[in-house]
């Protein structure tokens, strides 16, 4: 445990919290040591009451003595936040930042601050299941980059890359790819009802599908295909739906879906507005 560390959130959000929960839960900073800060009095309430952390609403008196700066605001709220940390932060602090297209040279020249890490997890980092991808910059030291993993760790897997490119990417895949689970799920849920099952027995027989089929892909770790062909039987039902679902181009919406998300993921990045998915 980092008994002498400080902490400081600047966002106190839905991600934040998953972030105060996971150092609290695996002892990685007792949480006292943690701050967090934000514009809503009744949200800082919230949390300080639920973790016993501490809380404030001025984002520049929140970093003065950390040693590690966890930026989790929205994108559109990065250059304000930015604005008022500027020079704020302890020169030897960690800023670790889980803003979505928010680039290394945008966060050393925002914050005018060398020791940066850009990471991007996902929402199953609020119950330990998370998966985080992260970069960091040059001048980011050892024992920071070892600050940087068990912090990320916390939160569930975490995998390092050298190649910031592969953030934006991640992002797409891993960081809104709970999204397409949810969907899924839900579409699955809705034909089973359809076809004239109860809703709770349609949602228990689709998720114990999906827990099931993940646990039997972990334990054989074959590739996804070749556990396919395992339950596709020639003029079977298996074989029947999956001609639907590539006639339907299932595969190709997969992949527009991801593609689109890495698109705006750069453009967030560099602070550009939505496009059409249609254009892309």
């Amino acid at each position: 445990m980092n008994k002498d560390k400080k902490f400081a959130l600047i966002g106190p959000g839905v991600m934040a919290e998953a972030i105060i929960g996971g150092l609290i839960r695996e002892n990685v900073i007792p949480a006292g040591n943690i701050m967090a800060a934000g514009p809503r009095q009744e949200r800082l309430d919230e949390i300080e009451q639920r973790y016993g952390i501490q809380t404030d609403l001025d984002n520049a008196k929140a970093v003065q003595n950390a040693d590690v700066v966890i930026l989790s605001v929205k994108p559109q709220k990065l250059t304000e936040v930015m604005e008022d940390l500027k020079g704020q932060i302890p020169a030897d602090a960690l800023v670790i930042s889980i803003v979505a297209g928010a680039t290394l040279q945008q966060l050393k020249k925002g914050l005018d601050h060398k020791s940066v890490v850009r990471s991007m997890p996902n929402t199953p980092a609020q119950v330990g299941e998370g998966m985080t991808v992260w970069t960091q910059s040059k001048a980011t030291s050892e024992g920071q980059h070892a600050l940087a993993r068990q912090v990320l760790g916390a939160l569930g897997h975490e995998i390092f890359v050298e190649e910031e490119s592969y953030i934006d990417m991640a992002t797409a895949v891993s960081g809104t790819g709970p999204a397409y689970v949810f969907l899924f799920l839900e579409a699955m849920i809705d034909s089973g009802v359809h076809l004239g099952l109860p809703r709770r027995i349609a949602e228990e027989m689709v998720v114990q599908t999906i827990q099931g089929s993940m646990a039997y892909y972990t334990q054989n770790q074959s590739h996804p295909a070749r556990l396919r062909n395992r339950v596709t039987s020639p003029g079977g039902t298996s074989a029947t739906a999956l001609y639907y679902l590539e006639k339907m181009g299932f595969r190709t919406a997969i992949s527009r879906a991801i593609w689109a998300a890495f698109t705006r993921s750069q453009e967030l990045g560099k602070g550009q507005k939505h496009q059409d998915p249609e254009k892309i």
